[in-house]
Order: C-alpha cells, then structure tokens, then sequence
C-alpha cells in the first residue's frame, strides 16, 4: 500500500458556539490543511496520484474558505466551525471530488496553529 500527502492552507475567522472561553468570540487563523490518500498500484509514471492534481483539488474546495468568517458559509450555520467539523467537511468534499479516481482517501487533518490539529478518517 502507497500513502501520499499534501499540506496546504488558507485564512479564516471563526467563533465557536456553545464554546466556555475566548473562542467564542470572533478570531483567527491561518489554518493548515492536510490530505492522505492511498493505493495498491502506481501509475505508468510510478505515482500513486500525482502531488499538483491532489493540491489543485484540495485548493479548489478550500477556495470558499479562504479570508472568510467560517461561520457565515451555510454548511457551518449548523455546525459548529471546530476543526474537527472543518476536516470532516473537507473530507467529504474531496472524497466525491476523487471519485473515479485510482487512490483512496485516508485521512484530512486541519490544524489552527502549529502545535493543535484535528484529523478525520472515516
């Protein structure tokens, strides 16, 4: 089995409801995005997926998040804009966008600073 990664990211505000502490309150972030596929073959090439397709993908979903208040987009008026629901967003989004083709998706994590990240695997 093959596992490839991209790291990508954008910037966001958010405010957590129902949330006891400053998080509540409008803030921000410049949230790093990571994506794990997988696969038992390698192309002609000897790739599992190729990195700029895996990114361009990614980067076209996380686009609407980019320099927005998160907690404006219509998915988040009724979910909280945590990073974990911020992963399984992005999850769901690049698994039908991947579909057809040869990986498998494995994992999203997003992360809100360089030390806290959230993951979802399904």
């Amino acid at each position: 089995m093959y596992q490839v990664s991209i790291q990508t990211s954008f910037s966001a505000a958010h405010s957590l409801r129902n949330y006891q502490g400053e998080c509540e309150n409008l803030h921000g972030h410049n949230w790093k995005v990571e994506v794990t596929v997988a696969s038992k073959t390698l192309d002609e090439a000897g790739l599992t997926i190729d990195f700029k397709i895996l990114k361009q993908k990614t980067n076209a979903i996380i686009q609407q998040f980019d320099h927005h208040h998160l907690n404006e987009i219509p998915y988040f008026a009724t979910h909280n804009p945590s990073s974990e629901n911020i992963a399984a967003y992005l999850f769901n989004q690049l698994k039908e966008s991947l579909q057809g083709s040869p990986v498998e998706l494995v994992q999203v994590s997003v992360g809100e600073s360089e030390t806290s990240k959230a993951s979802y695997l399904p």
